[in-house]
């Protein structure tokens, strides 16, 4: 796979930012893609080794050497490229590939958002104080095939959501569409794992501070995931963007992978059976290849869907409290990342969406 001579009946794939945990996912990932072949791999800082030394469990699967971004290099060696550069950096990079017509599947929050100026105020910076490419926001479709599915047929640009709000907006956005619960006063408790962080070293993620505590992080509306959040969550509502405010906690848990996010609403039928809400989980995602519904009395357990595309699903009315708990868990760096950026390239080209990702998760 890693040799461009045998990719004449498979559709050529890059990956640009290639030495980051998404890089590298990826590259696991399409090695087991029976339509694709990995044929460009670029980074910003570790051009040079082969895609083996970056990253040693891929030692005598992929010997690709990793360049330094030619965006028509990659239009001449690749159909189709995965972004997975940092925020404000990726959006040049992902302008300059679709000028050159490459289908671009984005992992950054560039083009997540579709409205400039909320991206201005959650990522804006002295160095980017306005959108770097907003002239592609239009055209961009917010990358979760199970609520967008269509629009992602054909697409030219998908932002690939974040591993936080995979696993909020799955937990309660079919509650929310079916009108079983208020979009006003959702509350969203979240965990993750340490890879949510990225590749690059620093002291939150050191093992000695990280090891044997559990913290809360970017409190009180400052995550930077909010915004999409509540704008595909007003979506589902039937609501603008800016009438749906929610209160989300994000938490670092000292483990490598995994997300459990826990999102309380009001019901808008107190009187409304327990049963109803688990079984709108199961309605909105029959069929669904990568979500199950957990039967009554299971509950979500990120051991149970890592190293997999799979989202574990459940819903609970606490009838004494007046509260509806939807539970969602999941892999962050497979379906909240890399896993469903392949998904969306199945979606994308019209493909089964299970190509490449049907790998059972791994336990224990």
């Amino acid at each position: 796979m890693s040799s461009p001579e045998s990719s004449s009946e498979k559709v050529r794939v890059a990956i640009v930012g290639a030495s980051g945990y998404t890089g590298g996912e990826l590259c696991r990932l399409l090695l087991g893609h029976p339509r694709v072949a990995l044929t460009v791999a670029m980074a910003r800082r570790a051009a040079g080794p082969r895609l083996d030394e970056v990253f040693p469990h891929l030692r005598g699967l992929l010997t690709l050497p990793v360049e330094a971004f030619d965006a028509d290099a990659v239009a001449t060696r690749a159909d189709v490229a995965f972004a997975a550069l940092p925020h404000g950096e990726s959006a040049p990079v992902v302008a300059a590939l679709r000028a050159r017509g490459v289908i671009t599947l984005d992992l950054s929050a560039d083009f997540r958002l579709h409205d400039a100026a909320s991206w201005v105020a959650w990522y804006g910076s002295a160095e980017h104080p306005h959108h770097p490419a907003a002239e592609l926001l239009a055209s961009a479709v917010y990358g979760v095939p199970e609520l967008h599915r269509a629009a992602l047929r054909g697409a030219g640009l998908v932002a690939v959501p974040g591993c936080y709000p995979t696993a909020s907006i799955l937990a309660i956005a079919p509650l929310l569409a079916a009108g079983l619960v208020s979009p006003d006063g959702l509350v969203i408790d979240a965990k993750s794992g340490a890879s949510g962080a990225g590749r690059t070293p620093g002291l939150a993620t050191h093992l000695p501070e990280a090891a044997e505590g559990v913290r809360p992080y970017k409190v009180g509306g400052t995550h930077r995931h909010t915004a999409e959040i509540e704008q595909e969550l007003a979506l589902a509502a039937g609501r603008a963007t800016a009438d749906v405010a929610v209160t989300f906690t994000p938490h670092l848990l000292p483990m490598t992978r995994g997300i459990l996010s826990c999102v309380y609403a009001a019901p808008t039928d107190p009187s409304r059976p327990s049963a109803a809400y688990r079984e709108a989980l199961g309605a909105a995602y029959a069929g669904e290849p990568f979500i199950d519904v957990l039967s009554e009395g299971a509950l979500p357990d990120t051991s149970h869907v890592r190293g997999s595309n799979r989202v574990h699903v459940q819903a609970i009315y606490d009838r004494r409290a007046r509260r509806v708990l939807a539970i969602a868990a999941l892999d962050n760096l497979v379906k909240g990342a890399s896993g469903q950026a392949v998904q969306c390239l199945n979606a994308v080209k019209g493909w089964p969406e299970t190509l490449g990702l049907g790998a059972a998760p791994m336990f224990p």
